[in-house]
């Protein structure tokens, strides 16, 4: 019956162990199918999927919706607070190329590992392939789950901030009115729905949505680092650069030097989304090339372009207290108000608020892209719906969905306050950052020199930038979790809630572990239809099964003989 099955049409049996990928496949192990792979398919049937989406991201399309993820001129606004609330104009500068410098090791750590496993699990995959004998699922639990809620937590956030700045204009527009929190999230649940449908429509659908929001992020980015200094109302139009690079207004109640690293959370928050062609790899073509020189390319134009417009606003903000203190609620737009004619910064940040809602619909696509792989293996429960591939779209539309559900509910800490509402942001950070730390420790350390490289990879410096870029992670990792204040000064109110938020669920993922999910999650599954008995018999790679089937007909026939 068997046989039959396997004869109604032809399977080719395909050869996928010398593929320039770090292969999941035993030794031996023949993936088939019903027709000639190319490389792509090739490349992920070798790591243990079948392909299930279509590759309709290019290299520019999947920089693209990393780039709206990575959404610098939103992302600035909504973390202006952080770099210069906590440190002033030098912290923001000297910050922002301090954290680049190491933000960018891990950036091509990361590309490293995505040339040589380009799975939408990303880390997570990673994690469990590279780990030692035995650990395999649990350096993948504990990956998975903090990427996880570093995913779930990035439309909200990015979603809520826009919302804010929409009634902050608003509020310009209209000084009688004062947004209420309930508002805010009303607003904010109104954009996450909207970026439900716009992620759960057909492949081709997202990534053209996607091109076209990045390219006008891209040059709303230009047209502010230029419209800003150009326009400027006050005079002198720039403050000497001694005091931008080399007076700290130090915000915190710690020392400058702990002031300026703190103001990292919001670089860090910034540069947190060059992940996302790691995860879109399943959806591109030539994805072992492409989505790793994507990841490479966000964090590096990212980088840079941040950094011109941390200049920018350095070199123009006149009363830093006034900015971060401000009715508004919305450093940037206090900002604009401060250094534009009223019209222009309107227009300006009528930019920004077309850009972050570009970003938040990029979010959510890769976020739902990681629900998917991780369900795939089962990794939550109710599993079989989550992993489920819409029909029609060829999209994992469950996964948005209950990805817009979790965010919702989060968004509820916009009615506890701004304090619990900024948690968001901190445990964005914290959670993808420590999930990029794990497959790249264990890439450096316990692999090192015996990993089987991509086509895109460091060469032998590999292991140096990766230590690196462990290293800084390992130094954030606490300093994301300071409040601004100490001693008395700390109340509640005042209380960085990120070791909370982001601990608690840590903490009981890992006590599931040892409780229970140790005895039957094993890391990701493989699900491609594969020969592991008879191998000995198929000669030739590429012999269709017709072939195949009289010599296992005759080992079946004097097997029963016996």
């Amino acid at each position: 019956m068997s046989s039959t099955k396997l004869a109604s049409k032809p399977v080719v049996y395909q050869d996928v162990e010398h593929d320039p990928v770090t292969s999941v496949l035993p030794n031996g192990d023949i993936p088939y199918t019903d027709h000639e792979m190319d490389a792509d398919e090739r490349v992920i049937v070798a790591l243990g999927y079948k392909q299930e989406f279509k590759r309709e991201f290019s290299l520019w399309t999947t920089f693209c919706v990393s780039f709206a993820v990575l959404g610098l001129l939103p992302s600035f606004a909504s973390t202006l607070y952080y770099g210069m609330g906590y440190a002033g104009t030098a912290g923001m500068v000297w910050g922002w190329i301090i954290a680049m410098v190491f933000i960018q090791c891990v950036a091509m750590a990361m590309a490293e590992l995505c040339s040589a496993m380009p799975t939408s699990g990303g880390l997570y995959y990673a994690a469990a392939v590279l780990a030692p004998p035995g650990y395999g699922p649990f350096a993948a639990w504990l990956t998975g789950w903090s990427n996880w809620i570093g995913q779930i937590t990035a439309a909200p956030s990015v979603d809520f901030a826009l919302a804010a700045m929409i009634l902050a204009a608003a509020s310009i527009s209209n000084p009688d009115y004062v947004p209420t929190s309930w508002q805010t999230f009303l607003l904010t649940t109104l954009i996450m729905i909207i970026h439900t449908f716009i992620s759960s429509m057909p492949t081709k659908w997202v990534a053209r949505f996607n091109s076209y929001g990045s390219t006008f992020n891209m040059m709303a980015l230009v047209v502010v680092l230029i419209a800003i200094p150009a326009g400027t109302k006050n005079e002198p139009k720039f403050t000497p650069s001694k005091e931008v690079w080399g007076t700290i207004t130090n915000g915190t109640e710690f020392p400058d030097g702990v002031a300026v690293l703190m103001t990292f959370v919001g670089v860090i928050w910034t540069m947190s989304g060059y992940d996302s062609p790691f995860h879109l790899s399943e959806e591109c073509s030539n994805a072992n090339i492409a989505s790793p020189r994507a990841i490479v390319m966000t964090s590096g134009v990212g980088g840079l372009m941040g950094w011109f417009l941390q200049l920018v606003v350095a070199y123009t903000v006149v009363d830093v207290g006034a900015v971060i203190d401000s009715d508004l609620g919305q450093p940037w737009a206090s900002y604009l108000l401060q250094v534009m004619p009223r019209k222009t910064a309107m227009a300006i940040l009528g930019l920004t608020i077309i850009c972050g809602f570009s970003m938040g619909q990029g979010c959510m696509v890769s976020a739902s892209r990681v629900t998917y792989a991780y369900a795939r293996d089962d990794c939550f429960p109710l599993s079989r719906i989550w992993k489920k591939v819409n029909e029609t779209t060829k999209t994992p539309v469950n996964a948005v969905i209950l990805n817009t559900v979790l965010g919702i509910l989060m968004c509820l800490l916009i009615l506890a306050g701004d304090v619990a509402i900024g948690a968001l942001f901190s445990i964005g950070a914290i959670a993808q950052f420590v999930a990029f730390a794990i497959p790249i420790s264990i890439r450096v350390f316990f692999v090192g020199h015996r990993f089987r490289k991509g086509p895109w990879h460091l060469g032998p410096f590999g292991p140096a930038i990766g230590g690196l870029g462990v290293v800084f992670v390992l130094l954030m990792v606490p300093i994301l979790c300071l409040p601004s204040v100490r001693g008395a000064d700390l109340t509640p109110d005042q209380m960085n809630w990120t070791c909370l938020v982001w601990g608690a669920p840590m903490l009981a993922v890992t006590i599931w572990w040892v409780v229970d999910a140790r005895k039957w999650f094993k890391g990701p599954k493989i699900n491609v239809e594969h020969v592991m008995h008879g191998v000995e018999a198929i000669v030739d790679v590429g012999v269709e099964v017709e072939d195949q089937r009289s010599d296992q007909d005759d080992a079946v026939s004097k097997a029963s003989k016996m």
